[in-house]
Parts: C-alpha cells; structure tokens; sequence
C-alpha cells in the first residue's frame, strides 16, 4: 500500500469512517510507525538531527564548485563558464558560483565538507532511475523502501510510537522515506497539519471512533492511534506558538528551510526531515536559471543555519545535500549542459571539518564525457548514518562503506 499522506487522501477517507476502529488513512499509517528506538553504542548524541536537501533534476556541480583554473572548463564551456573575476574563490583552483555568498560564508566558517567526484558503479542518466538509485542506494536493483525508511525500520523496536521521528515536506512520500515497517509523514506545507487535525470538534471525533476497546490486537490499534494522534496535535499545538526572527525567501529553498526551522524549534522528537526542490535540470539557456536556484538555495541554507544558532541547535543540525546526478562536462547547442555522472555532494553543520574531500575533478580523463565518480555516494551515507545518527550502515546497505572524513 502507498503510504502517502496527503490531505486529499485524508478528505476521501473520512467520508467513508463508519464506526468502531475505523480511522483516516494518516491515522492508521502513522499509528504503525514505532520508531523510539535512540542510537545505539553510546557514540553520538540520540538528539541529533539529519536534514537532507534533494536538488531534484540534476544539479550542474561545475558550476556551482567551479574550477576556474583549468583551462579546459574554459574551452568546453565557452557561454556557461563563469569568468574568473566573478568566481567566489575558495584556494588557487576552486571557488563557487558567485550567487552562492551564504553558501561560502558558511563553508569560510569550516561549516561545509564538499566531497568532489561522488556516484556511483554503472552510472544512468534517467532522472527517475538514478533518482531511484539515490533514494534507496541500490544501483544493482528496483527496491520498494529508502535508504532512511530502512534507518527507521532499524529503530521500530519496542516501546512507545513517536510518529513524528521523521517528517517530509513534500505532497508525495519520497521513495528514501519509505519503509516496510515505518510510515512517515509528509506535507506540502505544515498548514496541512492543522489540515488534517482539524478543528476541536473534528479531533474529539477522530478520538471517539477509535472505540473502548482495551486489550488483544483492537486494543493495540486503538492506543497506537491515540498516540499517533496525540503526537499530531501536540506537533500542531507547538509548531503554532513558534514565531520566527529570521526572514527566507519567497521561493521553494526559503519556505522549505523556513518549515524545518520551525519544525526544529518546535518538535524536540523529530530527527529526521526531508525536503526537495526542483528546477535543476537545466538543458537550455542555463545560466540565468541556475544561478537564480543556487542564490536561493544558499540564501536559505544560510540563514537556516543562522536560525538555527539562534535557537541553540546548530551544533544537533546536519544538513545533507544531494542531487541524481551531474551534467556534463561540454556545454551543449543550446548554453545548457546535458544528463552527466560524477557530482559534488554537500554536508553542511557546526560538526562538520569543513573543506574539500577528494581530489578535485579532472576534466581530462572523462568517461563518456562525464566527470568519473571516485567516491560511492553509500561511502557518504554510511558517514553519516554511523558517525552522525549512531546507526548500524551495514545493516541498511547490505554491505560495509568506507567512511569519508566528513565529522
């Protein structure tokens, strides 16, 4: 069953609630979700906070850590190159885009790991299988679950439900939050929450159909709904009273990192939130697009961070960036840049040894005129899924990952 929680599905569902145990869609997913468990072995703290950022379409990496140095960036790119006078140098061969200011205040402060020439075996250039690839870090084949929907399977052990561990702000559940155990929710917008709570009148209803039943499995599914809604109003009720002193822009990355600023300072349980925002797959007339959706990209990221300073939770907060994958090295006909392979991905927090990871891409020894992956992207997930979530990698993947030196 798809576990997608949306407000449609909430508004066609309570039409049919009849009597008894019977419960909105939202209600009975999220009541499955057991996923207390904290971090095992001691090594990080349980409250520790992964938000992960998924520029969807493609990001060009060539242009956003550009290596203004090398001549041959130059020559392949003749239009979409950015001219070294407006290149936000970081050393004598790298910098970023010029619209990325927030971005490079935050890696000057050793705030950014940048992990060049990341990917992965057999790289495809189809948006929604590497899409698919990334999401549930299996090159090798189709799964049904996500890499965290499997981390918070692996947490579903016993004890109290906590449904709001993980949350994602997206309209459809992405494929990395699906899990065979654990449902999790996902919003368009945290409007959708007081949604799909409703008024008073509406909760004391949901409350009312789940029935007396104590005891055997009826019991069990009328106190996992109780604590699933009652974790879904106390999130409403505290989301409410949090008010703001940062200003985001109007725009996907500022509303998006806006709502995680909030969820953050007002859900103390959650641990996991996931957001996407589109527009990178820039085919043609790229420049002013990209750099448009990296200024606000690093615009939010920036004063996220800075908000999260604020509130005293930096130092819980890391950010994972990623994307399905890079362009290509040469600019194509129309001053954009096809389907590629090897990618920079970012990890962003106060925790982090700031810096580049890796060599640098090198632009002449290209395969099939991509840049070639060095790095697994599995090799960054398992980072930081041991080092950062206190999980057990292997046990996800399938398979041991070599760290990268990310913490």
């Amino acid at each position: 069953m798809d576990n997608e929680l949306t407000r449609r599905d909430f508004l066609r569902s309570s039409a049919i609630i009849a009597v008894g145990l019977a419960a909105p869609p939202w209600l009975a997913q999220v009541a499955r979700a057991d996923i207390l468990k904290l971090a095992q072995g001691g090594k990080v703290a349980p409250d520790n906070i992964l938000v992960v950022c998924q520029l969807s379409g493609g990001n060009d990496g060539l242009n956003t850590v550009v290596p203004w140095s090398d001549p041959t960036y130059r020559s392949v790119r003749p239009t979409l190159a950015i001219p070294e006078d407006q290149v936000l140098k970081v050393d004598d061969a790298l910098g970023f885009h010029p619209s990325m200011a927030g971005f490079k205040e935050l890696y000057d402060s050793r705030s950014v790991a940048v992990v060049h020439n990341v990917g992965y075996p057999n790289p495809n250039r189809s948006h929604f299988r590497s899409m698919e690839i990334w999401q549930t870090a299996n090159p090798d084949a189709v799964e049904a679950y996500g890499w965290l929907g499997k981390y918070l399977d692996n947490q579903a052990k016993g004890g109290s439900t906590n449904p709001v561990v993980a949350l994602g702000l997206s309209q459809t559940t992405p494929v990395a939050l699906k899990g065979k155990q654990v449902s999790v929710p996902c919003f368009a917008s945290l409007a959708d929450i007081r949604g799909l709570i409703g008024d008073p009148d509406e909760e004391r209803r949901l409350r009312d159909i789940q029935g007396s039943e104590k005891g055997g499995s009826a019991g069990t599914i009328r106190e996992a709904n109780l604590t699933a809604l009652d974790a879904m109003s106390e999130l409403n009720r505290l989301l409410s009273q949090y008010n703001s002193q940062f200003t985001y822009g109007n725009d996907n990355f500022g509303r998006g990192f806006q709502q995680i600023a909030q969820i953050i300072g007002s859900s103390p349980k959650t641990r996991v939130v996931y957001l996407s925002a589109g527009g990178f797959d820039t085919h043609s007339q790229q420049r002013d697009q990209h750099a448009r959706l990296l200024q606000q990209f690093s615009d939010a990221l920036n004063t996220f961070m800075q908000e999260m300073k604020a509130i005293g939770k930096a130092e819980k907060v890391t950010v994972l960036v990623f994307t399905e994958f890079g362009r290509r090295v040469a600019e194509n006909n129309s001053q954009g840049t096809d389907h590629g392979a090897g990618n920079p991905m970012f990890v962003v927090g106060p925790q982090v040894e700031g810096g580049f990871i890796g060599d640098k891409p090198d632009l002449n020894n290209l395969d099939r005129g991509d840049i070639r992956w060095k790095v697994d992207f599995r090799q960054v997930y398992a980072t930081v899924l041991d080092e950062w979530m206190g999980a057990d990698s292997a046990s996800i993947f399938g398979k041991r990952f070599e760290h990268v030196p990310i913490f």
